[in-house]
């Protein structure tokens, strides 16, 4: 059988009915613009200032841009850059303080442990040979205190003119014992270059007898300037090492920032409208690699929404074209009669009743188009449907005697779906019996449009189990069987490039868009919208020894 006007493609979009007048709007205002008027109409007519159809539509959730601070407008890059510099200088400033600190102490130690360990022969060496202590090259310093306070000091002449002399307190016998030769510091007074110095006091005694006290010294400048140049020798080096630090972190992010600069660039470009441009990919391990593979499977379902909504405006711009085509034709000849009859032309009662008639078909035709239309609309609204049992072969019984009625010359049969088989005395589906009708109706009536008088028809019934996906097979899910249908005529046939067309919306083969067979091209597409909204799917397929078979599937009752 040929495709006509029932003949319509049940992968078109389907749709949406007009959105509803919101408050202070009138009635036949015209929709928004957008995919198919589904946006809300405004409530007073807007300009491009106050969110008319040039104003930019808000998407997505606000998002705060106030309160940013001077360090959130500095580039990641030299934010890294600059973290890491300041790391490394304040790693190795902590590290140049502790070092000095730590030599500083050891060196202290030394010099405290030199004097524990020769300030008594020192000391007493100076006091029997006072004359070598102003002679020989020395940096100790001693003082002997008798208990009486008298005091001589012994040193070398030029450490004592540079270093200045020691200031020594006055310790009584029991501050001596307690502090039991621990060396101490005191400052010195005079001298071109005053110095720190470290004292240990010893009691000097002749035989048995306590004297006074000896008191050895040594001066720190030698310790003081070794960990002052420690200190610059280790502040020079961490400046040198936190500046080559930056340079290398600068070009380690600018290196490991380039796929985010990447991802800018293409998310430029994706703005600018290349919606085929994708983020190069990196391993997914990565936190960049992640990202990539985030965007890319984001990117890829935008470029398909954006081509469903293409492919949906261009349905819905070919389904208002149709539609206004269709209705025109009709409104065209009632307009065209009543202009007759105006004139004056039907001046005889057989022409006015001609004329009646003819205004009358198309007045019919038209309101066949505009409740095909209507139930169109309904269905793609999504309005509920009874969920009843119903008994497909109850339902192919009736529309079999229906079509013999229609043509006494048929050859209608009921039959199973295998060759030679009996159709089930019962089929029950979970649906709407009005609705179920509709499409057998739908389908008888395509087969007496388009094939020849007398041309034999069966209707096959039966249940199989449906094409399960690949995944479902593999992992042994249960697959549920499904009720199935078939209109099978033995006509013309569609051809097979036509076939995934015939459930388009005012879909027809011949594309001089004859009109005699009477059919408005939504017959099919009334079809595939009802068995989609009973959860079922619909095909076509050539039938054997010629024709074209109608499959309908459909969920079985429990």
């Amino acid at each position: 059988m040929t495709t006509g006007p029932d003949r319509t493609t049940s992968g078109s979009r389907p749709v949406p009915p007009p959105p509803p007048q919101p408050p202070g709007s009138r009635a036949g205002d015209p929709a928004p613009s957008g995919t198919g008027g589904t946006a809300p109409a405004a409530a007073t007519p807007a300009g491009p200032g106050d969110g008319g159809p040039t104003a930019e539509r808000p998407f997505g959730r606000p998002v705060p841009t106030e309160g940013w601070g001077w360090f959130a407008r500095v580039p990641l890059r030299a934010r890294l850059v600059a973290i890491t510099v300041l790391l490394l200088a304040a790693g190795l400033g902590l590290a140049s303080a502790v070092t000095t600190t730590v030599v500083s102490s050891y060196l202290v130690g030394q010099v405290d442990s030199q004097l524990r360990t020769s300030a008594g022969g020192i000391g007493a060496s100076l006091l029997n040979s006072p004359s070598a202590a102003s002679q020989l090259p020395s940096d100790y310093f001693v003082l002997f205190r008798d208990p009486s306070g008298t005091e001589q000091g012994l040193s070398w002449k030029a450490t004592i003119s540079r270093y200045g002399e020691p200031t020594i307190p006055a310790l009584s016998d029991q501050e001596v014992e307690l502090l039991a030769g621990e060396p101490f510091t005191v400052r010195s007074t005079g001298g071109t270059d005053p110095a720190e110095w470290r004292v240990v006091a010893q009691p000097f005694s002749v035989g048995s007898q306590n004297v006074g006290t000896v008191f050895v010294a040594l001066p720190l400048t030698g310790i003081h300037e070794t960990v002052k140049v420690l200190g610059r020798a280790l502040a020079l080096s961490a400046l040198g090492i936190a500046l080559v630090g930056g340079a290398v972190a600068y070009l380690a992010v600018h290196r490991a920032l380039r796929p985010l600069r990447e991802i800018e660039e293409t998310a430029a470009d994706i703005a600018a409208g290349d919606l085929s441009r994708r983020v190069r990919p990196a391993p997914p391990t990565t936190e960049v690699g992640s990202l990539a593979l985030s965007l890319n499977a984001m990117l890829t379902q935008i470029e398909e929404a954006f081509a469903v909504q293409e492919a949906s405006e261009e349905r819905m711009r070919r389904f208002v074209s149709d539609a206004s085509h269709e209705l025109r034709t009709p409104l065209a000849t009632i307009r065209g009669y009543g202009e007759l009859y105006r004139m004056g032309a039907l001046d005889t009662p057989d022409k006015v009743d001609d004329t009646m008639g003819r205004i009358e078909d198309s007045a019919t035709r038209m309101g066949t188009l505009v409740n095909d239309l209507l139930a169109l609309a309904r269905l793609d609204e999504g309005r509920p449907l009874r969920h009843e049992p119903v008994d497909l072969v109850s339902l192919a019984r009736d529309s079999a005697q229906d079509l013999h009625a229609l043509d006494p010359t048929r050859d209608v049969r009921l039959v199973g779906l295998s060759p030679g088989a009996t159709a089930p005395p019962a089929l029950r589906v979970v649906g709407d019996e009005d609705r179920l009708r509709q499409v057998l109706a739908n389908l008888v009536g395509n087969v007496t449009r388009h094939t020849p008088a007398g041309t034999p028809v069966e209707i096959a019934l039966g249940t199989v189990g449906p094409a399960a996906p690949p995944d479902a097979r593999k992992n042994g899910a249960a697959v549920d069987a499904v009720a199935v249908l078939e209109v099978r005529d033995h006509g013309p046939g569609v051809p097979s490039e036509q076939r995934g067309r015939v459930f388009e919306r005012f879909y027809r083969a011949d594309s001089s868009r004859n009109r005699a067979s009477g059919g408005s091209g939504l017959g099919l597409a009334i079809v595939a919208a009802i068995v989609g909204a009973h959860r079922g799917r619909v095909s076509v397929s050539e039938t054997t020894g010629g024709g074209l078979t109608v499959r309908v599937d459909l969920p079985l009752a429990p």
